[in-house]
């Protein structure tokens, strides 16, 4: 047979942005799978190397929750705005660290300070939780602190604040003034500025924290924000504290610490903020309607926008775009959808009339695909953490993005800030990949030897990232990014293929110009469970690492479940190869994957199958056009991407290292299908 290859150097590529459609709601029904898209899969990765290890801690009172059995609950790490490049880390049980030079050391003992009524054995929240350091610090040496009280503390002590009914837990902020700001352990003074009363020990006193782009003389400058999550207690009918504006639960909170016009005259009420004249309502509130609002931050570029995490109760994680006033609406709503309190299990759509109430939506979110019998009255296990905006300088391929994460399982996300837009389809979610130090891609449960990892997302003055871990006490810093499967797969092109193929059954094949036409289903052979038929194109050098590029076509109806065409790459024989299966079913173990064959039946390969739910990558091919395919084999690390229709998100990933070289080729199980316009460059195998 003949056969034409030719040898080049370059090769162009072309690529567009994939995005994710917005989910949809037809009626009044439950909404079985609110948001069902997942997040799109970026061969964008994080490199982190670590930053410091602190010491083992424990709750107190012992805990009886595992989720609060961690090495140390650290859940935050900021600088000290003074120019001396100290970061400041919290631990929930008690400890407040500075760091400097990867070594932490205890810098303030909130919780030998305030016990016996200093609690952190129950909630996961619970204990020493935050700090927030004044932007006059170098000067004023102040700073404030939250932590959570119990037992005689609630007798003896009242909040400022309205509080909840059955009143289990205070959160406090503290005033912290150092004598010498530069010191190593803080000496000074201290005193209570805030107490708010919460009826259950969960979604207290989250996140405190100074706006870091305001300016001496700006209206935002040195006031403190708060956010209040709903005190756990606002899934019961009845209970409207987040709607309540004469409650501080479930808000953002606005004060000016320095201040002394609150009814308490320990700290000030803003003029600015968006209630002070409305009756009945507290001047504090900056924004209302939330369960948990987790963790707010501001993107330092124009427009100074401040983001926040917001963490659901039935299916949704969101981050909002905050502005003075802002209703979200829990618990009428959940994220975009409809909450009914009497049903713990669903939520519902938008009602047609929905712009009367005012609520405003999420500009990005995400689902939490619960395990199939998960009782829906249990934690499903997932939780958003707020993150930030990069606009640093360090990681340029992240700048613009909003970089969160899930902190359960730890997964990290990013939208693009550019894209979140009030009013407008959610900003599509894309999930980044995780590189150590050494370029090998791991995840967060690897990194933290756990698979409830507490993931927590932190910043430097200069707005680089590091990622936090309570699982094993450790902080992380982004130090870079790298592409999945980015290496440079050689110059060998080899192209214009015409025949010299080595089909399984040659009469089922057809080879005219640049197509290779498969005009017949094969028929399952004896031996391991593999493709029914193939044909392996024999023209050109072998190759280690290569990047494929085709466009296919699936030559049968596809109404029918489960039609397919595949890509074969590291051919070495007809029971060693590896293959892509291209199909619109995603349901089925052998459908739409990255799969190898080594002598025993196909083994599933690709990142994107999850097994307990049984759904895989985002369908492929569900009709009978011609669709580009790109598969790049990098042969020394196994990474292995396989993209479709010119995105620039791969639709499927892989880490392998058998098969380190061998030949291409294209088939199929049962069906008919034909490639076309076959290019492969890469590295020819030596010898």
């Amino acid at each position: 047979m003949k056969f034409r290859w030719v040898l080049l150097t370059t090769v162009a590529l072309l690529a567009t942005l994939m995005t994710a459609p917005p989910a949809a709601a037809e009626a009044n029904d439950p909404i079985i799978n609110p948001i069902p898209e997942k997040p799109i899969t970026s061969d964008l990765g994080l490199t982190v190397e670590k930053f410091a290890s602190f010491p083992k801690s424990e709750p107190v009172p012992t805990p009886t929750d595992p989720r609060l059995d961690r090495w140390a609950r650290i859940n935050y790490i900021g600088e000290v705005p003074d120019k001396s490049g100290r970061m400041y880390v919290p631990d929930l049980n008690g400890r407040m660290y500075l760091v400097e030079n990867g070594r932490p050391h205890v810098y303030l003992d909130v919780g030998a300070t305030f016990a016996p009524d200093f609690f952190s054995g129950a909630g996961i929240g619970q204990g020493f939780g935050f700090v927030a350091f004044h932007p006059d610090f170098a000067g004023n040496g102040k700073f404030y602190t939250v932590h959570t009280e119990s037992g005689d503390a609630l007798k003896s002590k009242t909040p400022n604040l309205p509080q909840q009914a059955q009143t289990t837990s205070h959160g406090i902020i503290t005033e912290w003034t150092a004598d010498d700001p530069s010191a190593g352990t803080v000496h000074g003074t201290r005193r209570e500025m805030l107490r708010i009363g919460f009826a259950g020990q969960a979604h207290g006193i989250q996140q405190i924290g100074f706006n870091p782009n305001a300016k001496r003389g700006d209206e935002d400058y040195g006031l403190l924000y708060i956010a209040a999550g709903d005190g756990g207690n606002s899934t019961t009918t009845g209970n409207d504290d987040p709607q309540n504006l004469a409650r501080p639960h479930g808000k953002i909170l606005r004060i000016d610490p320095l201040g002394r016009n609150a009814a308490t005259g320990t700290y000030g009420i803003p003029s600015a903020n968006p209630f002070v004249d409305r009756p009945g309502a507290l001047g504090e509130i900056y924004a209302y309607g939330m369960r948990d609002p987790h963790r707010f931050s501001w993107d330092s570029s124009a427009g100074h926008r401040m983001f926040l995490g917001h963490i659901g109760e039935h299916a949704i994680e969101s981050v909002y775009d905050v502005q003075a006033g802002d209703n979200f609406g829990w618990s009428e709503r959940e994220g975009s959808f409809v909450f009914n309190k009497q049903d713990r299990c669903h939520l519902y759509p938008l009602p047609a009339d929905d712009e009367k109430y005012g609520y405003t939506y999420p500009v990005a979110a995400y689902s939490h695909n619960p395990l199939p019998n998960w009782s829906c009255t249990k934690d499903s296990g997932h939780a958003i953490s707020g993150g930030y905006v990069y606009r640093g300088r360090t990681v340029p391929e992240l700048y613009g993005k909003y970089v969160f994460g899930d902190i359960v399982d730890g997964r990290v996300f990013y939208t693009n800030e550019r894209e979140m837009r009030r009013g407008e389809e959610r900003a599509p979610i894309h999930q980044l990949m995780v590189f150590d130090k050494t370029g090998k891609r791991v995840t967060m449960a690897e990194l933290t030897g756990d698979t409830r990892v507490d993931l927590r997302f932190g910043t430097d003055a200069q707005g680089e990232l590091y990622l936090i871990a309570k699982a094993n006490g450790t902080i992380w810093k982004v130090t870079g990014t790298r592409h999945f499967a980015g290496c440079d797969v050689g110059g060998t092109q080899m192209t214009e293929v015409t025949q010299d193929w080595t089909p399984v059954t040659p009469s089922k094949w057809q080879f005219e110009g640049n197509k290779a036409i498969m005009t017949e289903p094969g028929k399952e052979r004896p031996g391991p469970r593999r493709p029914f038929e193939y044909a392996v194109l024999t023209a050109g050098p072998e190759f280690s690492s290569f990047e494929l590029e085709a466009d296919v076509r699936i030559d049968v109806p596809t109404t029918v479940k489960g039609r397919d065409v595949l890509v074969v790459f590291g051919h070495r024989s007809d029971t060693q190869f590896s293959y892509a299966h291209l199909s619109q079913d995603n349901t089925v173990y052998a459908h739409n994957g990255i799969f190898a064959v080594d002598n025993a039946d196909r083994a599933r390969l690709e990142d994107q199958w999850d097994p307990v739910h049984s759904r895989g990558a985002t369908p492929a091919i569900s009709d009978n056009a011609w669709h580009h395919v790109r598969v790049v084999r990098c042969a020394d690390s196994g990474e292995t991407a396989v993209y479709l229709d010119r995105s620039k998100s791969p639709l499927m990933t892989a880490v392998d290292t058998r098969f380190t070289s061998g030949r291409v080729g294209f088939g199929s199980f049962d069906d008919k299908g034909r490639m076309r316009n076959l290019k492969v460059t890469g590295t020819p195998t030596v010898g």
